[in-house]
């Protein structure tokens, strides 16, 4: 791992802690409103002013990235999971198993689940508490997401269970749960978790993007896509650049994701 990998692991873990410690080094609750200071520039009190009801943006801000932070990894273990259910089980079982998996697979795959995800959120009620948006976004993310992951792990698997040293197990009569457990899902462990890596900014942008069309996490509570929706003021971009805040934050976030998980792509 190279001294740069090093240093955006550092900065990626700052800012986790940093979202984490949203409700100690927040201003104010993020949905306090200040109906004496609405639309403030940015000040000593508000460091990135205040929207249009008077809340304070920074402090929205470090809670909207607690929400995206702790439960994109949520969705990705689903994901992770359900690919390893659906794709890994359907490898290793072989026959018909195999077959109906990969068609399953390719079917999800066939379809744009982004526009999939936003249909079928669409066609839910919009006017949901906050807590129960934050829990069926990330809910239908996981569930839609697992395809990319099953077939990677579906092809490994598939080649496990007809690798020489596995061959030489079975042959010996070792059962077929014993090799499962010690022999195939040692070695699928890391493909597993490259996966789970690299779903987490995954979901973090749909998410994004689900908040922006105003079908993601609801109102009051924030998250990073309800956040960017003052982006499609234009007008105000130009004499209020703190509002790029958290495109920003996004950006960067991402950013040390995609360098942490394929650092040494980058490196070389």
């Amino acid at each position: 791992m190279t001294r740069a990998r090093w240093i955006a692991a550092g900065l990626l873990v700052a800012v986790f802690l940093l979202a984490l410690c949203a409700n100690v080094l927040a201003p104010s609750p993020y949905a306090r409103q200040f109906r004496s200071d609405i639309d403030h520039p940015p000040s000593h009190q508000f460091p990135l002013g205040t929207d249009d009801l008077g809340r304070d943006r920074f402090s929205r801000l470090l809670y909207g990235m607690r929400i995206s932070l702790l439960l994109a990894p949520a969705a990705a273990f689903i994901s992770v999971l359900l690919a390893a259910v659906i794709g890994g089980a359907g490898a290793y079982a072989g026959g018909l198993w195999d077959r109906s998996t990969r068609l399953l697979i390719d079917l999800f795959l066939s379809l744009p689940w982004l526009f999939l995800l936003l249909t079928v959120r669409a066609l839910l009620p919009l006017d949901i508490p906050a807590l129960t948006s934050v829990t069926l976004t990330f809910a239908l993310l996981g569930t839609f997401g697992w395809a990319a992951s099953a077939r990677v792990v579906s092809a490994e698997v598939r080649e496990l269970r007809n690798s020489e040293f596995v061959l030489q197990a079975r042959a010996a009569g070792c059962p077929r749960a014993r090799l499962l457990f010690r022999h195939v899902l040692p070695n699928v462990k890391p493909i597993l978790l490259a996966q789970f890596w690299i779903s987490v900014p995954l979901f973090i942008l749909t998410e994004a993007n689900l908040g922006m069309l105003g079908l993601g996490v609801t109102e009051p509570l924030p998250s990073w896509g309800n956040l960017l929706r003052e982006l499609e003021n234009y007008g105000a971009l130009r004499h209020s650049p703190w509002l790029w805040a958290p495109l920003v934050s996004l950006v960067l976030v991402v950013s040390l994701f995609q360098f942490v998980v394929g650092g040494e792509e980058y490196a070389s």
